[in-house]
Formats: structure tokens, sequence, C-alpha cells
């Protein structure tokens, strides 16, 4: 179900993109021969009026083809059935005007980028679930061993009071600077107790997810959010809700405490002081040893900590305005981003195929209405921002082709275009290969998967 969900929600994405190829080729009075959800053998296939619409077996695409869009590279093998109607010559795509041919083109990557106003929208006006901890102070809860973060000299109870000179009173403004900071050097003004101080780094090139890959972890109070079915904990009595506040007698103060308890038990047992509503109880646990997919194997007791939300919701007028924001933020951080992988600022290790595109929006349809519709507007803008890369065979660069003639009075040579084609596809599909390579890893090597 995760697999459909997520070929669902990218089929939503192609579908925008190719219907604003589409909207525009008909308003320039260009025909459109074919529209096509998918690539490969058709599923199905219908005509209505002058265009055929089909479903096709390979869901990571789709296209509009339209007549005489590859006119200056000789007959194109899709036309040569094509039977011209009276007129037919002056609504090829190829008689057009740059300009027009820009717009057709341009369309499908502004639907995808105009598509989060939308969903963005509706979303905040649902209501959108939040952690809690991102509009609090960025005091730090725990430090990653061996992580950036640990090296800088960050120790827990610092408080982030400004980075790179820029004040911050809250988790989620930090995480944004980070993050937009990518491969540059950190300066962190700190308070620690009653005095200030700085701590510098240089943060790493494949930490997107901010101060948490960075290696700062929020306050995260030992309590039970969710048990493990048939947990040793849930054999225990262990419930969700219960604040664990000793084990073995020794003090629990934080949700990162648990680990280093549980591991140097092993799989001795384990006296557990809980505190449920009003009453102190005790429970004996033995932790079970549990096999990792890389890594050596954990003790677990089968918990999950309690994680407090708040929702965002707003009236229509502010959701639009708020969608609207968070589509611009969206939209800049994933051009910092492109710009950064270009200049080895950030690891290609980033980069992501269709199957990580299938794994997220998949899980996203697990979640709820609001989960659903902020992956899809995430997923639409690198969608959108892709296509516009001035590579050849994506929108693109059909578009740089267009603004030469523009800029050179005349089209650029079959030949050049040919050997602009041929380069970038070869370069394309170098990066997809990247792309199913990481997914792979991901998939089959990394512990997350």
């Amino acid at each position: 179900m995760t697999i459909l969900a997520g070929i669902l929600m990218l089929g939503i994405l192609v579908f925008v993109h190719e219907f604003g190829h589409f909207c525009i080729a008909k308003l320039m009075n260009v025909k459109v021969l074919a529209f096509s959800l998918g690539f490969g053998p058709r599923l199905l296939a219908w005509r209505w009026g002058e265009t055929e619409y089909r479903l096709c077996a390979i869901p990571l695409g789709g296209y509009v083809q339209m007549l005489g869009e590859n006119a200056d590279e000789g007959e194109d093998e899709k036309e040569k059935d094509v039977v011209l109607q009276p007129g037919d010559e002056e609504r090829s795509f190829a008689t057009k005007s740059p300009w027009k041919r820009i717009a057709i083109v341009v369309a499908g990557p502004a639907m995808n980028l105009l598509l989060p106003l939308f969903l963005l929208s509706l979303a905040y006006w649902i209501g959108v679930p939040v952690p809690a901890y991102l509009e609090q102070p960025p005091v730090v809860g725990h430090v990653v061993g061996d992580s950036d973060a640990q090296k800088a000299g960050f120790r827990a109870g610092d408080r982030v009071v400004a980075l790179n000179g820029v004040p911050v009173d809250n988790w989620e403004k930090t995480s944004k600077i980070v993050v937009e900071e990518l491969g540059k050097p950190l300066r962190f003004t700190v308070r620690r107790e009653n005095a200030e101080l700085v701590l510098e780094a240089k943060s790493g090139t494949d930490i997107l997810d901010g101060l948490q890959a960075f290696g700062l972890l929020p306050e995260q109070e030992a309590r039970v959010g969710a048990l493990a079915p048939n947990s040793v904990a849930a054999s225990a009595g262990l419930q969700a809700g219960d604040l664990i506040l000793k084990i073995n007698d020794r003090p629990v103060t934080s949700w990162y405490d648990l680990r280093p308890l549980i591991q140097n038990l092993r799989e001795k047992p384990g006296k557990y002081l809980v505190a449920r509503g009003n009453e102190r109880l005790e429970m004996t646990i033995w932790a079970k040893k549990v096999a990792q997919e890389s890594g050596p194997a954990l003790y677990q007791i089968g918990v999950a900590p309690s994680v407090e939300t708040t929702v965002r919701r707003f009236a229509l007028p502010m959701a639009m305005r708020e969608g609207g924001r968070q589509t611009w933020e969206l939209t800049k951080l994933t051009f910092i981003f492109v710009k950064k992988l270009i200049m080895g600022e950030v690891s290609a290790k980033n980069i992501g195929g269709p199957i990580t595109v299938v794994q997220v929006a998949g899980t996203a349809a697990r979640t709820d209405a609001t989960g659903v519709l902020t992956i899809l507007a995430f997923l639409s803008i690198q969608l959108g921002i892709l296509n516009l890369l001035p590579i050849p065979v994506l929108d693109g660069g059909h578009i740089l082709f267009s603004c030469c003639e523009i800029v050179l009075g005349r089209p650029v040579t079959p030949r050049f275009r040919e050997l602009a084609q041929r380069g970038g596809l070869i370069f394309l599909l170098l990066l997809m290969c990247l792309a199913f390579y990481n997914d792979l890893v991901r998939l089959f090597w990394s512990g997350n998967g």
C-alpha cells in the first residue's frame, strides 16, 4: 500500500506538470497529439477531440506530445503516421515564436511551483501538527557523540542565542540557518550558566536535517509515548504516559539517559521506577537483544518517547498567507541546496531518486491529510526546480535554446542541438544512476532503511 500511495502521489505531480504544458499549448493554438501519464506500453488509451490520452505502464513520468515538437531533428517517429489537417502547419510547435515556445515549456515547472501555494494554504487551514520544541528556545538537551556539535564543545544545557551573528529564539529558526549555511563555518553564540561564549564549527555536507543532524537534540523528558506491540516493556506493565524516574536506582533526568543505561544492563533485569499520575510504581524489565540493519545489535525494551505537538491552524486568509510564506521558504531552500550541490558544499549522498520519492510519499500517506499535502508540496517544488535546470532534454534546456534563438536572431544549428542533447542525456543518466545508487544504499545498507 505504501508503494501504491507513493506512486499515486507522484502521478498527481506529473499530471499537474504535464497539464501546465497542455493548457498553454492549447492557448497558443499548438496541436497536442498525445497526453500521457507514464512511459512505455499503453495500459489505457482513448481519443477525445484531436488528442489521444494515455495511461502507460511505467509510472515515473509523463509527456505531452505536440505537433512539430522535434521538427528541427528531422522526422519524428511518433509523428510519421499523423495525418495533417488543413491549417495544421500553422499549429506546429516549431512554427511558433521563441517567446510562445518558452511560455509552453515554462508552464509545466510553473504549475509545480504554484501547486504548493494551494496545498500548503489548505494544510494550514486544516491545521498542521508540528513538534512543540520547534517554537521553544534552542536549549540543548543532548549532544550526540562524535558529532560536529560535540567536536565544537557543546554541552547539554547550552542555550543558543545567535548563529553567524543572527539572533535566534527557537529551534526552527536556528535549524533553518544551519541548513542555509551548509558547508560554511558556523559561529554559535551560546549562553552557558551565567556566561556567554562562542563555539565554532564547520557544518558538514550532508546535514539537511539542521541542528539534529549537526548533533544537537532538544530537551526530552523520559516520558513513554508509545510501546511496540508485544514488547518486553508492555509485558512488564509499562504504559504510554509513564514517566521513567530511575533504573536500578540510577536517576533518569531525560530520554537520552535511557539508552546508555539499558545498553549497560544488557540482558540483566532492570528495576524501573516510574511515575503514573500521582502514583510511583516499580517494575522489572529484561531488555531484548535486537539485530540492526547496520552496526552491532542493541538492547531494547520497545518504547518510544512522548513528543508534544502543537497545531498551526489559521483562518483562510491567514492560511493563504502562511502557505505562500512556506512555499517561498521551501523554494528558496531548494535553490540553496542546488547551488551548494553544484559548488560541492553539499554531499551528493543527499540526492534521492524515484525510490526515495515513492518511499517519502508513501510514508506521508500513512499519516494524515496535512502530512500528505505538505509532502506533495515539497516534492512538487523539487520537481519544478529540477525541470528548470538548463540541461538539454529537460524543460530548462528547451528554454535555454529558445533564449539563444532570441539573442542570436536564429535557431541554434541542428548539429549543436543534437550534441547538446546527447551531452544532457548522458549527464541526466549519470545523475539518475547516482540517485538510484543512493536509493539502494538507503534501502538496503543504511541503518535508517
